[in-house]
């Protein structure tokens, strides 16, 4: 029987050769899965099947070949979730959990005299919304997405949180240019979350992005063709003194609040950066009425 410790050490090589960042963390990763056992676990099972020796072999041939890991796994975690994720859907990245760092203390501040409504416009998987609906299950939460196939993924993470926790979303296929979006909700939303498409067109990127859909990805010669329409589509939806947390790209440190504040309608604008030190999003305050 095939040994565990030969057969990562030989995925380890062929990642490592293909270019992939994490190549013990992946053959473990992929291992774990056909073992159908956590990574923790892998130390316990010395040697495998020729059955499942061949079709971890499958999978890190697939990976070697740039496949996104959570496309093959079909799952990417993201905070206290695991996502379904797939073709025609964005894979969350670790940097926009920070969103939702910065968006929660105050609605949970805000939970204790009143029900938050947050809304999260770009929604893919639903990652942002979801993971705020599952930390903070009193919010009334909104999730916007316009592309059908990510709409498919969203739908789908939306029912597996709802059967797991009893926690519900609303889901609406919608485009952040519409000025008639959401109408319901204006001037009522605590907060409002975004990880629009901001990568400039052109900019060379990874072939694991590269899997991902382009519409979910590129926005413009700047990155920025989306930004003014997720900035005024969010400053109708929020409340006076509501949040707004809009991640961008590392070159958009000084464009993006620089952009906000042109606006009109936002005070306490300020720039964060993600787990790297790059410029990654930015918050804003909608102003109150008087300001």
């Amino acid at each position: 029987m095939p040994d565990v410790r030969a057969l990562l050490g030989s995925a380890v090589d062929d990642l490592t050769a293909a270019g992939v960042g994490s190549p013990r963390v992946d053959a473990e990763l992929l291992l774990a899965d056909v073992l159908g056992v956590s990574r923790s676990l892998l130390a316990l099972s010395p040697s495998v099947s020729d059955a499942d020796a061949e079709a971890f072999r499958a999978l890190v041939e697939r990976r070697a070949g740039r496949q996104p890991l959570q496309h093959i796994l079909g799952i990417a975690p993201f905070r206290f979730l695991e996502l379904e994720v797939g073709l025609g859907v964005f894979v969350p990245r670790p940097e926009t959990e920070l969103l939702v760092d910065a968006a929660l203390p105050a609605l949970i501040e805000r939970a204790g005299f009143a029900q938050p409504v947050v809304v999260d416009l770009c929604a893919g998987s639903g990652a942002i919304a979801l993971s705020i609906a599952r930390e903070l299950p009193v919010a009334d939460v909104t999730a916007v997405e316009i592309d059908p196939q990510a709409l498919t993924w969203l739908w789908r993470n939306a029912a597996n949180l709802a059967g797991l926790t009893g926690v519900e979303i609303s889901i609406q296929a919608g485009d952040v240019r519409d000025p008639g979006l959401l109408l319901h909700l204006h001037g009522a939303a605590d907060a409002v979350l975004s990880n629009p498409p901001y990568v400039p067109d052109g900019t060379p990127v990874e072939p694991e992005v590269a899997a991902d859909p382009a519409r979910a990805v590129f926005a413009g010669a700047d990155g920025l063709d989306l930004m003014p329409a997720v900035i005024n589509q969010a400053a109708g939806l929020l409340r006076p003194g509501g949040q707004f947390v809009v991640e961008h790209d590392d070159t958009h440190g000084e464009l993006v609040p620089a952009l906000l504040r042109a606006d009109g309608r936002w005070t306490a604008v300020e720039v964060h950066p993600d787990l790297t030190g790059r410029a990654r999003f930015s918050t804003a305050i909608r102003a109150r009425l008087a300001d």
